[in-house]
């Protein structure tokens, strides 16, 4: 069954056509430039600050997040982050080429009056078909002045239907929540804005005493508040610390939440690529706290807030209704590790369209007596898959993408009746008749003595091998498949514009990996403009691009690194390390402890038994980046 599409399109959409056309502008560019300086999370460079006018400002910066707005932009930005008043019918729906196909009938509206309901295809409009027709006009139709009518046409099993609806005035709320199978209680949040928490615990007090396991949907939402977003995460997780927030002055702030959770049932959450900020936040914090998990895709990677600086704020700078929206803090997750860039990796990485279904196997009720025809899976919570279920035809895709994704190490059990016996993905899905199912393993890894490690990255899509099932494990490591890999692990934005290196064209297979690496200062070339894709990376070189990872992903390693102990790399140990190296090697090998003060390296070896110069091999990369991930937190575990 599918419950939600990553495509949706409200019937009821209000059709805006406003001009943001470049009215005159309160604020001055000197005024835009002492508040960049004063406020962006980043040292501003010269050439910003020179132009002439703020838009010119705003493109040297390229930073697509800072932003000026208008009056009439600004308006319009925060009606985005509240519950949405529109006039029509009160559904939610998806186009297709037969009509608006009905996702959601919105509760007291006209829809819901006319008994219309999810599944409906809307096939008419006052008479007028609208199949074929582009989404605009086909939602241009079912809108008009509050108390008109309109005649809806829609086929349920195969039988149309005629029905009139008084068109009203409807709150579409930023988020709403359902019962599912009698017990799987279902969040879907568009935005993060004023009446979002409220809305979230509304939804767990309705259903907190029928629900075992929540869904919360964040497919397409983009973010919004903050605060908000800590709020609504906090009616999962209860009190406690939920976020830190790094500065332009590089100090970190602690957020969290002094309220208690609402449920103690497990969560999972929907994510796509356009799940972003404050969204991402969200997921984290189901991740770190450890309160459930996160199904469906890498999300987008915007680990930056921004302050909207106004007439309120700053009434001296803004006086005509217009707004600056600055990119001021970083932020990172409870186990210290970012969203920038690198986005959230979720637990299970399945397509997001299959998401709602793989998270509604993982939601079946344990099992009572018997527990012959289930499977357990152990990840973060306890869940239970009905094999009854999973084998129907209408889950078998869904079934297949979740035994494909579970990565190595993750305990997954089969019922035998009294008790439970571990069992391989690729062993149910023979027993199942999973004619699809393909393991992200690869065929040459079993002998290497990093061989889960390898496979954990390859089971997020961060190493893909050879094209033939292959790692090739012990192969010298190019400095083009050093990039390649950092590319996946960072999940870098491809880059635009001709190659930095004269020796890497965008055109060849790593050139916007190379790229894309280098503009974040992991790696450089090595003089004249070259980069020479085809040489080996020797350990020491590997160590001290892992180490420059670590301090833009993490904030312990990042911490770390600002304040390493005099003579802290001076002993014998590092004696055969180049003195750039030292430092590095020092960071990812003693500068971390545990909870009871012993020391945690990150290397893949003991430190005196790498050699510094010697080639570092593909599988060590791939154990050291593993590592590093998995200790940042950016790797679920």
């Amino acid at each position: 069954m599918k419950r939600k599409r990553r495509t949706r399109l409200l019937s009821l959409f209000l059709g805006l056509s406003l001009a943001l056309s470049p009215a005159v502008r309160a604020l001055t560019p000197e005024q835009a430039g002492d508040l960049l300086d004063v406020y962006y999370i980043d040292d501003v460079p010269e050439e910003v600050l020179e132009q002439s006018t703020i838009s010119g400002m705003l493109e040297a910066l390229g930073d697509p997040y800072t932003q000026y707005f208008t009056p009439e932009e600004y308006a319009l930005f925060s009606s985005s982050l509240s519950d949405t008043e529109l006039v029509g019918i009160g559904i939610s729906s998806l186009i297709t080429g037969e009509g608006l196909l009905i996702q959601r009938v919105y509760e007291d509206t006209p829809a819901a009056s006319g008994g219309l309901q999810a599944g409906d295809l809307i096939t008419a409009v006052d008479g007028t078909d609208i199949a074929g027709q582009d989404g605009d006009t086909m939602t241009g139709l079912l809108q008009g002045e509050p108390g008109t009518q309109v005649a809806v046409t829609y086929l349920r099993d195969g039988e149309s239907t005629t029905v009139s609806l008084t068109r009203a005035a409807i709150t579409i709320p930023t988020a709403y929540t359902e019962l599912w199978d009698g017990h799987i209680g279902y969040i879907d949040c568009d935005t993060f804005g004023g009446e979002t928490v409220e809305h979230f615990t509304d939804g767990l007090e309705t259903y907190g005493d029928q629900a075992d396991r929540w869904i919360v949907d964040l497919r397409g939402n983009g973010g919004g508040v903050v605060d908000a977003a800590i709020g609504a995460v906090s009616t999962f997780s209860g009190s406690g610390l939920l976020a830190y927030l790094k500065d332009s002055d590089g100090s970190y702030g602690a957020f969290g939440s002094n309220d208690e959770a609402l449920t103690t049932a497990p969560v999972i959450v929907l994510a796509d690529e356009n799940t972003a900020s404050a969204s991402e936040l969200f997921a984290s914090d189901v991740r770190d706290t450890g309160v459930g998990i996160v199904i469906g895709s890498r999300s987008f990677g915007k680990g930056v807030a921004q302050i909207v600086l106004d007439e309120n704020s700053l009434p001296g700078y803004f006086d005509d209704g217009d707004a600056m929206k600055i990119t001021t803090y970083r932020f990172y997750a409870p186990g210290g590790g970012t969203t920038d860039t690198v986005g959230v990796i979720p637990h299970l990485l399945v397509d997001p369209d299959l998401a709602d279904e793989v998270a509604v196997l993982l939601c079946s009720p344990a099992p009572e007596g018997s527990t012959e025809g289930y499977l357990r899976l152990d990840f973060n919570r306890v869940w239970y898959i009905s094999l009854e279920q999973a084998s129907s035809p209408e889950y078998q895709a869904a079934f297949t993408a979740l035994l494909e994704a579970l990565p190595v190490g993750v305990t997954l059990q089969s019922g035998t009746g009294g008790s439970w016996a571990d069992v391989e993905p690729a062993a149910v899905a023979g027993d199942c008749g999973l004619t699809g199912y393909q393991s992200r393993g690869f065929s040459d890894t079993a002998d290497s003595p990093y061989a889960a490690l390898i496979d954990r990255l390859a089971a997020y899509g961060i190493v893909s091998g050879s094209g033939d099932g292959t790692y090739n494990p012990e192969g010298s490591l190019t400095r083009a498949e050093l990039c390649a890999l950092l590319a996946k692990a960072l999940n870098c934005r491809v880059p635009t514009g001709e190659s930095r290196f004269t020796d890497v064209s965008m055109d060849d297979w790593y050139g916007m990996c190379v790229n894309a690496v280098a503009a974040l200062g992991l790696v450089e070339g090595v003089g004249g403009g070259r980069f020479n894709p085809d040489g080996t990376v020797t350990q020491q070189e590997l160590i001290t691009i892992a180490a420059r990872l670590g301090q833009r992903l993490g904030m312990r390693l990042e911490l770390a690194a600002r304040d390493i102990p005099d003579g802290a790399a001076d002993g014998a140990a590092y004696q055969s390390y180049a003195s750039w190296a030292r430092e590095s090697v020092w960071l990812l090998a003693e500068s971390q402890t545990g909870l009871l003060g012993n020391t945690i390296s990150l290397l893949w070896a003991p430190l005196e038994d790498i050699d510094p110069g010697a080639p570092a091999t593909r599988a060590e990369a791939a154990a050291l980046t593993c590592s590093l991930l998995t200790y940042l937190g950016i790797l679920p575990s």
